[in-house]
């Protein structure tokens, strides 16, 4: 039993006096009647403001789901950024794929925008089908049509599972599908299984602080939902024969409260994605500021690299918060990985620790990142540095 804040459309007169009783802007106005949205968090404001006692509570039944053996099929939700599938959505076909063979079961890719050609790709990296709606719409990302879209496909085909990415678009849209089609969702997994004796998906994920590994499972309802944690999944193996079916999905009456203008993509030239480099000169509290971050872009581009940061440099602002490594930010495996004036905190070390070599510049010979640094260089980083960046041009120059 469960309780619901609702409105009564047949008392509702559109006076729109309780959209500013609600701290959680969960009421929004659809089709001159107040409508209470999935980000109710049961405050109960709203309820005296109505003029009208338009807006109810009442206590819910929330039944289990009739037929679990309706739920056919492990569904990938194959992102794309620019027209392309994004190298998560690979390394989700590589999981998924697993799974699929494990489950004797369909592996689908669905793709919302791009081109035919991405969709014909999927296939070649695993999926036996894709649906693919290439609506203008999907042309930018924008949560309310790719919430609409993916329930509507959820609630119609009933996948047993649906996968996707730990990326900003996955964090930021896929915990609202959950919501809408009452189901679970474990965010940041870095592994998936099934379990033998029932079938259902084990999601595993760092809890605590990374200090344990917790596995969850969601018996009771489905699909089973998860999102992946990029870079921790190996990519499928790819075949440029393989054959598949690629079905168009037509995007209709999808509702969107937004639009977006224009996208303004950061010019710095150290501004890469994190989980595609080979080498990352990360700045922490240690830094100093902004001005310290100058010093590891320039070592960063000498490598070939991109900078990164721990959530200290980036909750004082001095960076933005795409370049974050951790827990709530992303987690890297590059080839170098340079940490500078950073402590160790484990929810920095669970982003990163599965680096091939990493090495650690700080004043503190006690700081915990030395215990997983591969080498350790215990000083000032703005003294370190500079000799650091000297030496590398003058071994490039000759």
């Amino acid at each position: 039993m469960v309780i619901r804040i609702y409105v009564d459309r047949d008392f509702c007169t559109g006076c729109e006096n309780c959209l500013d009783s609600c701290p959680y802007d969960a009421i929004e106005m659809r089709d001159e009647r107040a409508f209470i949205t999935e980000y109710c968090q049961l405050c109960r404001n709203c309820l005296s403001v109505c003029p009208e006692g338009a807006i109810k509570e009442e206590e819910a039944v929330v039944k289990e789901t009739p037929d679990l053996g309706k739920y056919k099929g492990i569904w990938v939700f194959a992102e794309q950024r620019n027209g392309k599938v994004a190298e998560v959505a690979l390394e989700l076909l590589g999981v998924g794929r697993r799974l699929a063979e494990t489950k004797k079961t369909e592996l689908v890719a669905v793709l919302f925008g791009s081109t035919e050609e991405e969709a014909e790709e999927l296939i070649r990296w695993g999926a036996d089908r894709v649906l693919h709606c290439p609506d203008p719409i999907f042309e930018h990302f924008n949560d309310d049509p790719y919430v609409e879209l993916l329930t509507q496909l959820i609630r119609d085909r009933k996948p047993e599972i649906v996968l996707a990415g730990a990326t900003p678009i996955g964090r930021s849209f896929l915990p609202r599908v959950a919501a809408r089609v009452h189901t679970g969702l474990t965010a940041d997994c870095t592994s998936l299984e099934i379990e033998p004796e029932t079938g259902n998906l084990l999601q595993i994920r760092p809890a605590f602080g990374g200090n344990i590994m917790a596995t969850i499972v969601c018996p009771h309802h489905r699909p089973q939902m998860a999102t992946v944690r990029p870079r921790v999944m190996k990519k499928g193996r790819y075949d440029d024969s393989r054959k598949g079916e690629i079905e168009t999905i037509r995007a209709e009456r999808l509702y969107s409260r937004t639009k977006v203008l224009r996208t303004v993509k950061e010019t710095s030239q150290a501004s890469v994605n994190l989980q595609e480099v080979d080498v990352i000169v990360s700045g922490g509290r240690g830094v100093g500021g902004p001005e310290g971050f100058k010093l590891l872009e320039a070592l960063a581009v000498l490598l070939g690299g991109a900078v990164g940061a721990s959530r200290a440099a980036v909750d004082e602002g001095w960076i933005p918060y795409s370049h974050q490594v951790g827990q709530t930010g992303k987690t890297v495996s590059p080839k170098l990985y340079i940490a500078c004036g950073i402590s160790g905190a484990v929810q920095h070390l669970v982003g990163m620790q599965s680096s091939d070599i990493v090495v650690a510049i700080n004043k503190n010979p006690d700081a915990p990142i030395f215990n997983v640094a591969d080498y350790g260089i215990v000083g000032d980083l703005h003294e370190i540095l500079p000799l650091l960046i000297k030496r590398i041009k003058e071994i490039k120059t000759g």
